[in-house]
Order: C-alpha cells, then structure tokens, then sequence
C-alpha cells in the first residue's frame, strides 16, 4: 500500500511512503515505479519525495540505486541529508515547486529521497 500524503495546496509534491507499507523491496520498488510513471504522465507534480524510513537503509539504498539507473529520466534526485539551502538543484527545486514549508528541508534526513521531475 502506498500513501499519498497532501502537503501543499498546489499540489506540485506528490509523498509516496513506501517505508511504513510492510511491503517487500520489490512491490516498494514497483509502486515508486508506478507512482513516477503516473505523475510524469499527469505533468501536474514536479516532485515525488519517497520515505523510506530509518530502518536499515536497505530500502533507501534500493531506491537511491533504482533512481540512478533512471539517468537521464529526472532532472534531479536529491537525498534528504543534501536537501538544504547549500544544494543549488535542491533550492532550484523548492523554487519550482514552491515547496516553502517542507519540514524536511534543511535537516538532512537520510530517510527521505526527492525525485524533481522534467
């Protein structure tokens, strides 16, 4: 199960939690698959940020690895812990997205990903 948390009103950040989900690596992975398929599709979300939680990391490094081998597909992945004022693609994302009050930024949290999208 995937849950979709509202965060801003203009709705340009979809939050996919496939940490909390109970879910095995592989159906996590599928949902972040059909989440940034369905969103790019849409063109209405700029942003996906993926909680993987604080668990072991596997998930996390899971996620990170598949958004790597999407080259070329986003025009950033940022990692919780680089999501602060110091990361230029990070503050070019929050501009885009107008991403003013997300709790994560500037708390270098490992246990999130953000995905900005073309």
């Amino acid at each position: 199960m995937v849950n979709f948390v509202p965060l801003m009103s203009n709705q340009k950040l979809k939050i996919i939690d496939i940490g909390h989900s109970n879910n095995s690596m592989e159906k996590a992975l599928s949902l972040l698959e059909t989440t940034v398929s369905q969103s790019s599709f849409e063109g209405r979300i700029r942003a996906i940020k993926i909680i993987t939680g604080h668990g072991s990391g596997k998930l996390r490094d899971a996620v990170r690895e598949w958004c790597k081998e999407q080259e070329g597909r986003f025009q950033a992945v940022i990692h919780g812990e680089d999501y602060t004022m110091f990361n230029k693609e990070a503050a070019d994302m929050r501009t885009d997205c107008d991403l003013r009050s997300d709790v994560d930024f500037g708390r270098e949290n490992r246990a999130v990903t953000y995905i900005w999208l073309w």
